[in-house]
């Protein structure tokens, strides 16, 4: 009797990304960018994902900032979890929206010598593993998410988001 062999193929994994841009696109990523920023940024979480992306205008960010956080500025990035704060099975879709706000990240990368695309791919980053739930609360998981963040960004060839300009 010949006994089946066992082969391990793995899931693959499924990212369903819908990109809305509410400002011009001149000079924004394009959609095919944010997908490989998001996946790079899922390489070890959820098998399968579905994300909300949309680049926002000054007005629009400051209201959403204002409505969900109580801040009364627009922010770069803003990252909703669905069910955000429960404990769930890794092997469970995630599900979230990302909200990032072109002025202020275009100030934000003039500001810091680094090139729109990078900080765009930065900021991608950090909203998805704000959904995968990693955050920045204390010093401790502010380091460990920094790093996670650095290593990603260094598979996708950009330079560390923290690291000091030498200007």
């Amino acid at each position: 009797m010949k006994l089946a062999k066992t082969v391990y193929r793995p899931r693959p994994r499924q990212l369903d990304l819908d990109v809305h841009y509410a400002v011009p696109l001149i000079g924004l990523p394009s959609p095919e960018q944010f997908s490989r920023w998001v996946a790079a940024a899922l390489r070890n979480g959820p098998r399968l994902a579905q994300i909300g992306l949309r680049v926002v205008d000054e007005a629009e960010g400051r209201e959403l900032n204002h409505g969900y956080r109580g801040k009364d500025a627009a922010t770069n990035v803003l990252s909703f979890a669905l069910n955000e704060g429960e404990d769930s099975p890794a092997d469970l879709p995630l599900f979230g929206d990302i909200v990032l706000c072109a002025p202020v990240v275009a100030h934000e990368a003039a500001e810091q010598g680094k090139t729109l695309h990078a900080h765009y791919a930065h900021l991608t980053v950090h909203g998805v593993l704000h959904l995968c739930g990693h955050d920045h609360e204390d010093d401790s998981e502010a380091e460990a998410m920094e790093a996670l963040e650095t290593v990603i960004l260094a598979r996708l060839g950009y330079d560390n988001p923290y690291a000091e300009s030498a200007d």
